[in-house]
């Protein structure tokens, strides 16, 4: 292969706000944390063991603008970039590094505002609906299926 590859691809959940920075020409950026979960279960005591993950997302401009207009904390998120390292120094003199995803596509999976709206929905007094399945040319209700 001639070329290399930066390429991040990641589902997972906001663990907080996203916190925006606006610059003097009209710039912005916008930052927050997110959770990603691998689980297995461990063979020798069949106990159930859950690694979180946590990325440092970044959004520039308009995305950046989306996202904090339509994301909160907990949200579910697909999110495509690249990884950046910086450096910078803390009040000591020390060189730190973080290392981001920068990321130029996102998707939002599931929103708080969504599963309000439908639980607001189905919280409305009104007419009772039965679920309903056809099968064979017959009509059960929910209560006569096998599962």
């Amino acid at each position: 292969m001639a070329g290399t590859l930066n390429k991040v691809m990641l589902i997972g959940h906001l663990g907080d706000e996203v916190k925006m920075h606006y610059f003097e020409g009209g710039g912005c950026v916008g930052r927050f944390p997110l959770a990603t979960n691998e689980t297995y279960t461990n063979k020798t005591t069949n106990e159930r063991v859950t690694n979180v993950e946590w990325h440092n997302i970044v959004l520039r401009n308009k995305a950046a603008e989306i996202c904090e207009k339509y994301l909160t904390k907990g949200d579910k998120v697909y999110i495509e970039g690249r990884i950046k390292t910086r450096k910078w120094q803390d009040d000591q003199g020390n060189d730190r590094y973080s290392t981001e995803i920068q990321a130029n596509e996102f998707t939002f999976l599931t929103t708080k505002k969504d599963s309000q709206a439908a639980a607001n929905t189905q919280a409305q007094p009104g007419k009772p609906t039965e679920n309903k399945v056809e099968t064979a040319g017959k009509t059960a209700s929910d209560d006569d299926l096998p599962f």
